[in-house]
């Protein structure tokens, strides 16, 4: 009697590249939020002000916060765990709302980390389950 072990898809890489990039990417989140909390004077609006109107204070311990998680999520995709898969999509989407809000303060960051989210929530939807 022979026993197939199931070969891992070539959408494997695009797994492990999600884990990488929630990696990244919540170190760019404690990062910036790190910036917000020593320094309010760092992000300078083109507008008004954020989209909700807090103390940059507030915007740095919600995205040091998110960093850590992200991280963590991260970590726990290359372990191939399900509930990391669920919480990556969660916190990306999070990470997408966030930097959207965060938007006036750092157009292109921003923008750049959202389209990041994006690719993450794909990639861990359609093909999070090759990394088991």
């Amino acid at each position: 009697m022979t026993t197939q072990t199931a070969k891992p898809g070539h959408w494997l890489g695009m797994v492990i590249f999600s884990g990488v990039i929630l990696m990244l990417l919540g170190s760019f989140q404690l990062i910036e939020g790190i910036v917000a909390i020593i320094r309010d004077d760092y992000y300078i609006t083109t507008s008004s002000g954020l989209a909700v109107d807090f103390d940059y204070t507030v915007w740095g311990v919600f995205h040091s916060m998110l960093g850590i998680l992200t991280m963590a999520a991260g970590i726990g995709v290359f372990l191939g765990q399900t509930w990391a898969r669920v919480v990556g999509i969660g916190i990306a989407a999070i990470s997408a709302l966030g930097n959207l809000l965060f938007l006036p303060a750092y157009p292109f960051w921003c923008a750049v980390v959202i389209a990041i989210d994006v690719l993450v929530v794909y990639s861990l939807a359609v093909h999070g389950r090759e990394a088991r």
